[in-house]
């Protein structure tokens, strides 16, 4: 039974499985691609429903580059077809749009794409679902460290100002909150170079379910595993009790 009182307020996803899936299944690793948009679908109108504030998913990273270029051209279309379907129940949902990453890199329809459904939920005051695309944790880091040395050479920033402060507002999560709650599926236990800034004290949730297998149960269950924990920041329990 999920306690209402004590949700993460962010929770992040990687959507891992698709390919295995579709080989369990004698199928291409399309297939797969496009089954996992249907957990996708599940899992975002289950954290709404759910008054999750803020809800991040693994779309696309910057080594995804290096997939075989018939798949990553499918991933660019089903991206397209998934924004395009999900506008009206995203604006139905209070749910706003937000993405992270280097999306100038993406192709030309589909950052139009994008910008044009952010642009279309910017309004909407509910949960805050955020598309990692073209993301890396390594790139954003290395970005963000650039551009403080640029600010600190030019005297903008002195040096023994740079705190945890500063480097968040450099970071493309910027408007975020940190991670409470990682999620990924298929068994695999690794980040990825996802988000390693904002899970310092995140709590990781592996679930052995791949993907496009991965519905409203599944995620309610990581839910409740991430509140049968004890989060203390660094601190003792019994300072926690105190």
């Amino acid at each position: 039974m999920i306690d209402e009182t004590n949700l993460p307020k962010h929770i992040a996803i990687i959507m891992d499985g698709n390919g295995r899936w579709a080989k369990l299944k004698g199928k291409n690793r399309v297939f797969g691609h496009r089954n996992g948009t249907e957990a996708v679908h599940k899992v975002v109108e289950a954290a709404a429903r759910m008054q999750i504030e803020h809800l991040t998913l693994y779309a696309f990273s910057t080594e995804n580059w290096n997939r075989p270029q018939q798949e990553v051209s499918t991933l660019m279309d089903l991206l397209i077809r998934a924004l395009r379907r999900e506008l009206n129940k995203m604006v139905k949902n209070n749910i706003q749009l937000k993405s992270i990453g280097d999306i100038s890199k993406l192709p030309t329809e589909v950052e139009k794409e994008l910008i044009d459904t952010i642009n279309k939920t910017r309004d909407n005051d509910g949960m805050i679902l955020t598309l990692a695309l073209n993301y890396g944790a390594r790139q954003e880091l290395t970005q963000a460290m650039q551009q403080i040395a640029s600010k600190v050479k030019n005297n903008i920033i002195s040096p023994e100002n740079v705190d945890e402060t500063i480097i968040n507002k450099h970071l493309y999560t910027q408007n975020l909150p940190s991670v409470d709650l990682l999620i990924r599926t298929s068994g695999e236990q690794r980040i990825s170079n996802f988000l390693l800034w904002q899970i310092a004290y995140a709590e990781l949730y592996f679930s052995e379910v791949l993907w496009p297998d991965f519905n409203e149960k599944h995620f309610e269950e990581a839910i409740t595993s991430y509140q049968k924990r004890e989060r203390r920041f660094g601190k003792t329990s019994e300072q926690l009790i105190s």
